[in-house]
């Protein structure tokens, strides 16, 4: 399984939108490589759904264009895994 890296953070941010990244690289590529682990899936495609409400179909994540409980359940463990990192 890759890793995401800040640096992949920043550089997919600036691929994918022209906004300043208002949250910290560091803490963001840590929590995505966590929740790539607990969710056996891709670091990348989990910052896609944090960041930019992407779905991913493999893990049923939206239904209709709506967040299913799986794909809540996903994004909210991921933001406790960034506040945690940015805490410490």
């Amino acid at each position: 399984m890759k890793q995401l890296t800040s640096k992949k953070v920043e550089k997919y941010f600036k691929s994918r939108t022209d906004e300043e990244l208002r949250h910290c690289p560091d803490c963001l590529a840590a929590a995505c490589n966590d929740g790539a682990v607990e969710f056996d899936h891709d670091a990348l495609d989990l910052l896609k759904l944090l960041c930019f409400n992407d779905h991913i179909p493999s893990l049923f994540t939206h239904s209709y264009g709506f967040h299913t409980r799986t794909g809540r359940n996903i994004i909210e463990t991921l933001k406790q895994y960034y506040y945690n990192y940015k805490i410490n």
